[in-house]
């Protein structure tokens, strides 16, 4: 098997629910007011994870300090603000993209996955234990002022949200306030766990996004352990089966990917699981069962799915040209 060839295909499974995932939201207060007014089931009144740490920012070094705070709180990273500046702070743009910041994040251990654009949501994650990175901007629309925060809690009787920001362990903005701002820069929050750890409010594209951004660079434990974690909430997943046979066949255990792709292709009779499992079968040295594995992927090229014909004639090829072992 050639994990290149496989890890390109699920990402190309995602391509199309990651366009999915939702962009910039306009301002109108009524996420705040209908938050206020119809709280969700369940929802505590008040929470604030005072746990969490706090490093005042330095002159543009928002960013940076934002994400020390979140690695050091789960425990993946005891990076200082300084230390992730040269990973996130873009000198030209007098501050920091957010693809930066979830990379870096991701070279340190944690996967990074976006939250809906949704006041809900940020509060349920905060429901959940999960400290929340936001961006705002607290500016005007044609004078901007980026702003990465970090949200610790909230108080709905005080119609409040509380956050790590700035110089303040502890600013306390109102809930209008906060969505003024947050909207203003795009309404993007992101949550940065351990891998194996779900955000509750995340979307299945996103979390899908994040696991396979996150796999491409982890260690196969850390993938598996994550992919084992998102099969648990995604069980019918075929993209989330393909990750997991790779994070397997990564760490070496060739038996029980070849299972998991077994399972997928049959159950989804997909030509990327089939293509993948021929691959896996030929390093088995189950030469016969690759042939049979890559005629199935043949004919759902024919049959339903042409866009995978260049990978699966790869693979025809390839195994032709690959000595009998």
């Amino acid at each position: 098997m050639k994990p290149s060839r496989r890890r390109l295909a699920v990402a190309a499974l995602l391509a199309g629910s990651i366009a999915t995932l939702p962009g910039c939201a306009r301002w109108s207060a009524v996420q705040s007011a209908a938050l206020g007014e119809h709280r969700p089931a369940g929802l505590p009144p008040r929470v604030n994870l005072q746990a969490v740490p706090f490093f005042p920012q330095t002159p543009l070094h928002c960013a940076p300090a934002a994400l020390a705070t979140l690695l050091q709180h789960q425990g993946l990273s005891r990076a200082s603000p300084e230390e992730l500046a040269d990973a996130v702070f873009l000198p030209a743009r007098g501050g920091s993209l957010q693809v930066e910041v979830g990379a870096a994040a991701r070279r340190h251990g944690a996967v990074a996955t976006a939250l809906p654009p949704r006041l809900d949501a940020l509060v349920q994650e905060l429901a959940a234990g999960h400290p929340v990175l936001v961006l705002q901007n607290l500016g005007l629309a044609i004078h901007p002022m980026w702003h990465y925060a970090v949200l610790v809690g909230y108080d709905l009787d005080a119609r409040e949200l509380i956050l790590r920001s700035g110089n303040e362990r502890e600013q306390r903005l109102g809930l209008a306030t906060f969505e003024h701002t947050w909207v203003r820069a795009g309404a993007w929050a992101l949550a940065v766990l351990p891998p194996g750890e779900l955000p509750p409010a995340a979307s299945n594209e996103a979390l899908l996004a994040a696991a396979l951004a996150f796999a491409r660079q982890a260690p196969a434990p850390a993938a598996l352990r994550h992919w084992q974690a998102l099969g648990s909430r995604l069980p019918d997943s075929l993209p989330v089966a393909m990750g997991l046979a790779q994070a397997l066949a990564d760490g070496g255990d060739l038996n029980a990917a070849a299972a998991t792709l077994d399972a997928a292709a049959r159950r989804h009779d997909s030509a990327a699981a089939w293509n993948n499992l021929a691959l896996l079968r030929w390093q088995q040295g189950r030469h016969a069962d690759a042939q049979d594995a890559l005629g199935q992927a043949l004919r759902r090229v024919e049959a339903a799915e042409p866009g995978w014909r260049s990978a699966v004639e790869s693979t025809r090829q390839s195994l032709q040209a690959a000595p009998l072992r």
